[in-house]
This record gives structure tokens, C-alpha cells and sequence, in this order.
């Protein structure tokens, strides 16, 4: 529930950043900034467009998001019982948990990333998916169960070096420990450390897992008709550089560090409202 309210929150600027990645890069032609894509997509029938795709994007909360928060903790606890456990063993965990919610939230991305890439596709080419579960539906339809698994190896590499939990547990714990030089300060465990730590996190992750986003994103979309990934790269590293890797850094940069944030109060505030109704 907490990712879901934290993904609604953000969620335009999650649908900026894969149109960003999807778009295709003609000779000459500039590149377009992200508020330059954000006019756009108001332009097409106002700020609701904004949140197009978001019922695939809580579906993929409720998948995602579920099993990677979930095990993650489960994980973290366990490692805990002889004392606090090493950021290795943490890294390690979280990159277990990555994966997993990787594999079990591939549906969900594959509808996310198609609904809101869906309007600067051709339209004969649209897959004009009215919701989730229909999408869902249509997908398994017109590809077959093989075509929910588009795209797991890009997307389980993306969930496995996201590590956005190990990583905010690290630069949290750096951050009580150490004071910054540069400003001679002495951080607390209060909202502005959240915030710190959240945007070097969000920061790392951002950049560790661009290449493998982007891939995900077109070989979920389909903008390439090969959907294996090395043709992908080669197609897309001799038409438009290295730089297509990095398409949409800044949206989700921008989107990571609030979501993140909003995800882990959010918890907090569920966790102590189920405690008062249900003591024990």
C-alpha cells in the first residue's frame, strides 16, 4: 500500500522517463528535455494524461514493490538475530529481493511501460489498453503466456542493481556516523537524514540502472522488432550512440529520491496504524 501511494505521487514523472527512453532519435533532431515531454503529454488532453498507465503502475506495486519490500525485510530480520548484519550481507540481500520482485513484477512492467509509451507509437501500431487487467488479458491473448516474461532478463538485472534499500540503510548509517566536512554538520535521524540519504541513493541507483531501463523499456515496448537484447544494443548504439543508455536519467532521478521518501514514511504510518488496532 505505501509504494502504491508513493507511486502515485511520482507516477508522472515515471511516464515521462520511459516516453524519453522509447522515443526514437531521428539524425539531427534534438533531443528532447524532460519538460519538454512533459508539455507534450499535457497537450494531448491536459494534466490527466499525466497519469496515464497508472493502474499498471500499482498492479506492478502490488507485485513488484510486494515481494521486493517484503522479502527484503524478511531477509534483513533474519540476518539480524546475531546482531547487526555487515552492508555486504544487506547488498546481498537486497539484490536477492531485487531479483525476485524483478521476475515477479514483469507482467505489470510490460503494461506499464506499453501504456505509457502508447501515444507517441504510430497508431496503427497502439495497443490501446484500456486498463490493467484488460491489458493483462490482451497480452496473454495476442502473445501467449511467453509474452508476460518480455524482456525478464533487462528488468531482473535493473531490479537486482537497484539495491534502493541496502543503499539508503548505507548512506543513513554514513550519515549518522560521519559529519559533513563541507558544511560541519552532524546529521540526526529526522526528516531532513531521510532526505539526504534518500537523494544519494536515489542518485546511484539512477545512473547503476539506466542502461539496463532503457533496454527494458524498448524491448517491453517493442519499438525494436527484435526483441533479443543484444540486437537491440547494436541497433541502438549505431543509430544514436551510447548516450541512448542514459535517456530519461533526469525524470528518474527526479522521481526516485520523493518516491522513495514518500514509500518509507508512508510504511511507517501504516506499521504504526496497524499496531494501534491490532496490539499483539
Amino acid at each position: 500500500m505505501s509504494s502504491a501511494v508513493a507511486a502515485s505521487c511520482t507516477h508522472p514523472l515515471d511516464l515521462t522517463k520511459v516516453r524519453m527512453q522509447t522515443l526514437p532519435s531521428l539524425p539531427g533532431a534534438k533531443r528532447p528535455s524532460t519538460f519538454s515531454v512533459i508539455r507534450a503529454t499535457v497537450a494531448e488532453s491536459g494534466v490527466r494524461s499525466l497519469y496515464t498507465g497508472l493502474t499498471a503502475s500499482l498492479l506492478r506495486q502490488m507485485s513488484y514493490s510486494l515481494v521486493r519490500l517484503g522479502s527484503y525485510e524478511s531477509m534483513k530480520e533474519h540476518l539480524s538475530k546475531d546482531g547487526r548484519p555487515s552492508s555486504g550481507k544487506l547488498l546481498l540481500a537486497a539484490m536477492a529481493a531485487g531479483g525476485m520482485g524483478g521476475i515477479a513484477g514483469n507482467p505489470a512492467d510490460i503494461l506499464l511501460v506499453r501504456m505509457t509509451s502508447d501515444s507517441i507509437r504510430p497508431p496503427e501500431k497502439r495497443y490501446n489498453y484500456s486498463n490493467a487487467i484488460t491489458g493483462l488479458v490482451t497480452l496473454v491473448k495476442s502473445e501467449d503466456v511467453r509474452g508476460l516474461f518480455r524482456g525478464l532478463g533487462t528488468n531482473t538485472t535493473r531490479a537486482v542493481l537497484m539495491n534502493q534499500e541496502s543503499r539508503y540503510d548505507l548512506f543513513k548509517t554514513m550519515l549518522l556516523q560521519h559529519r559533513v566536512p563541507v558544511l560541519d554538520y552532524q546529521f540526526r535521524d529526522n526528516l531532513a537524514l531521510h532526505m539526504a540519504a534518500s537523494t544519494l541513493a536515489g542518485t546511484v541507483a539512477t545512473t547503476v540502472c539506466s542502461p539496463a531501463d532503457v533496454m527494458r523499456s524498448r524491448l517491453m515496448s517493442a519499438v525494436c522488432t527484435k526483441s533479443n537484447p543484444v540486437e537491440v544494443l547494436k541497433t541502438s548504439l549505431s543509430t544514436e550512440g551510447p548516450r541512448f543508455l542514459f535517456k530519461g536519467w533526469t525524470p528518474a532521478f527526479i522521481r526516485l529520491g520523493p518516491n522513495t521518501i514518500f514509500m518509507f514514511v508512508f510504511l511507517e504510518q501504516l506499521k504504526n496504524g496497524w499496531r494501534s488496532i491490532f496490539p499483539t
